[in-house]
């Protein structure tokens, strides 16, 4: 699939239709964005917030207060109003934990968990829609990026999946080298993004690729979380002027910042200071120190804008107390009550009234469920062949074989132990599937997250592209296998049953590994999930058939839904027939049939086996489907 794009040395120019626009265009759907008293509540005694209700219980004891109901539930956001308009930028900005990422993750609509936001947040002065969701960019703080791909995969494989269908293939591309263009990224375009364990591109480049995503298309509406976060002072400076350039074009840009240096903070068109979850200031930034001098808060000697903000914003002062921060920040809360909050809200109804659009986009997708379904395809193999075929996981596999087809040498003549060397392969090749399988979706969730809430492709295509791209990749390692133990333990040296042999493997590898799927989709915890699979294939491998004959009658329906079981007998049907017999010592022979082991799983019913399998093949897979219908978007 190298052929799906091809990207040039130079950017292409634009076509006569002027479709290549620069990223700092005008916008060609311009938001409004408001917001009213919006309050954010969240369940403490079911929630991380649990530990600091206990503290807080504990200090009101210490005071000789009493705990009330309200303790179970805590306020993250206070009843927070404002409004942005097309060529603004708005920074919010106060001390950790004080809300700035839980009301801009509110305002961008991707709230989740058991919390429950209450208030009013329109765009044009409507709720928040697919169209208007399509037409919005969300950057978040950690950088959301698969470390394998080039700066240059990266673009265009979001330009294919994000631009409409309108385009063409080479149109999206040529948007995608624009914006690296103007984005200064031309310098990296080839570079790998990285991770961790990962040498890659610049903690700056990769900030400007998260913005590239979504400026491919031209958001109106663009949420940035910490955008400055970890970076340089010079890089910030050129992030903060981009996104300013990206406002003058008509956009609305929010975003939060924790502590900007004072060339940022003059960039602000607008300022929401938050304290604990209340608002002290909202309005022009250039505006901010004039508001706090007017109320009796003035900086002690020369220093950065931010910086004092941030002070006041956490209570400090010249006296550092307790009592005297609280007293602080309550007389800030009682200020803004006061002198901004009925102008905060005047302002708001101002600029929405003046102010009428029609939906920017339909509720369609942007392209079809097969071009998604192409474009996932090629980027999933690109991300993870590096992961599939490591070195280490093959020698892993390789050591295995080899060492399995030294203690089985040969034993054609010892059909016991050849029935033993059956049943390894299917333990073998159900545990190892299972664990591989396991991470594939609590590893991409961030991204899964992200991408579905930008309805940027259907889950049905990202899980047919996962589907049918591992086939290949979990396949060959088995079928590797399979022919070094098969021809050095002495297995039946004919081609029916080598690839009688082979297909069932490769049957009971598809099988485990939906099971892992969906393991892993239903807990979404590594460390939980592994326990849980190891736990449910112990228990299928101990009621295959070999380890216990005498199964008790109550539990031995187990092996009805054990695909340990269908693997071990068919794999059993694929060596020897209900008439083959062996030496089982010198003056006689045996049945194959009457061995133990053999008996139980026995040689009828190989039909039922075979379409067990198949149900199990495509149930957990489906199981797997409808976990991950909580990701995200569920259409």
């Amino acid at each position: 699939m190298e052929e799906s794009f091809s990207v040039s040395a130079t950017p292409p120019a634009p076509d006569q239709g002027g479709r290549h626009r620069s990223i700092f265009a005008k916008s060609k759907h311009p938001v409004i964005l408001k917001f009213e008293d919006v309050v954010y509540k969240i369940n403490t005694e079911t929630s991380n917030y649990k530990c600091v209700t206990e503290i807080r219980k504990k200090l009101k004891s210490k005071k000789g207060g009493s705990s009330s109901n309200s303790d179970s539930e805590r306020e993250i956001l206070k009843g927070l109003s404002g409004a942005v308009v097309p060529g603004e930028m708005l920074a919010m900005m106060g001390p950790s934990g004080s809300g700035k990422t839980t009301l801009l993750t509110a305002l961008g609509g991707r709230m989740s968990g058991g919390g429950h936001v209450s208030g009013s947040i329109t765009y044009n002065g409507r709720p928040l829609s697919n169209g208007m969701r399509r037409n919005m960019g969300f950057v978040t703080q950690d950088d959301v990026l698969y470390p394998h791909l080039t700066v240059t995969e990266t673009l265009v494989y979001t330009a294919l999946l994000r631009l409409p269908k309108s385009l063409s293939k080479q149109e999206k591309v040529s948007q995608a080298e624009a914006v690296m263009g103007e984005l200064g990224l031309n310098t990296c375009r080839n570079s790998i993004i990285g991770g961790p364990m990962l040498r890659g591109v610049s903690g700056g480049e990769r900030k400007r690729v998260s913005i590239g995503q979504e400026m491919l298309i031209n958001p109106s509406l663009l949420f940035l979380d910490e955008p400055t976060s970890g970076l340089d002072s010079t890089t910030a400076q050129r992030i903060v002027s981009t996104l300013w350039e990206l406002s003058k074009g008509g956009r609305t840009v929010v975003m939060t910042i924790h502590q900007p240096s004072s060339r940022l903070f003059y960039m602000f068109h607008k300022l929401l200071l938050l304290s604990d979850g209340n608002p002290v200031y909202f309005g022009k930034g250039s505006e901010a120190l004039d508001y706090f001098a007017r109320i009796g808060y003035v900086p002690a000697v020369p220093m950065n804008p931010a910086d004092f903000l941030l002070d006041l914003a956490n209570g400090v002062l010249s006296d550092d107390t307790l009592d005297n921060r609280i007293a602080i920040k309550e007389a800030l809360v009682t200020a803004y009550k006061s002198h901004v909050q009925n102008r905060v809200r005047d302002e708001g109804r101002e600029v929405t009234s003046h102010f009428k659009q029609e939906e920017p986009e339909t509720n369609q997708w942007t392209t079809s469920w097969w071009e998604q379904f192409k474009v996932l395809l090629e980027r999933g193999i690109k991300e993870r062949r590096h992961e599939s075929f490591s070195g280490l996981k093959i020698a892993q596999v390789l050591v295995v074989a080899v060492v399995s087809g030294i203690l089985w040498w040969q034993s054609g003549a010892h059909v016991q132990d050849q029935v033993g060397l059956l049943f390894f392969i299917s333990g073998f090749w159900g545990f190892f599937p299972v664990f591989q399988a396991i991470f594939t979706f609590p590893q991409e969730r961030m991204m899964l997250t992200k991408e579905r809430s930008s309805r940027m492709y259907r889950l049905s295509s990202y899980f047919m592209s996962r589907v049918v791209g591992d086939l290949p990749m979990e396949l060959i390692l088995p079928t590797g296998f399979i022919t070094i133990v098969y021809w050095m333990s002495g297995l039946k040296p004919t081609a029916a049953n080598y690839f009688t042999t082979l297909s069932v493997l490769l049957l009971s590898v598809l099988v485990a590994q939906g099971i892992g799927l969906a393991i892993g989709a239903l807990i979404m915890n590594l460390k939980s999930a592994a326990t849980l699979g190891s736990v449910i294939m112990l228990t299928f491998m101990l009621a295959g058939g070999y380890y216990v004959q005498n199964v008790p009658v109550f539990i031995s329906w187990i092996r009805y839904v054990s695909m340990s079981f269908y693997s071990f007998k068919l794999l059993v049907a694929s060596q020897y027939s209900a008439t083959d017999t062996y030496g089982c010592n010198p003056m006689a022979t045996c049945k194959v049939a009457d061995i133990r082991s053999v008996d139980l799983v026995g040689f009828s019913h190989r039909s039922a086996a075979i379409m067990a399998m198949f149900a199990m093949l495509f149930a957990y897979r489906f199981i797997a489907y409808l976990a991950l219908m909580r990701i995200g978007v569920t259409r």
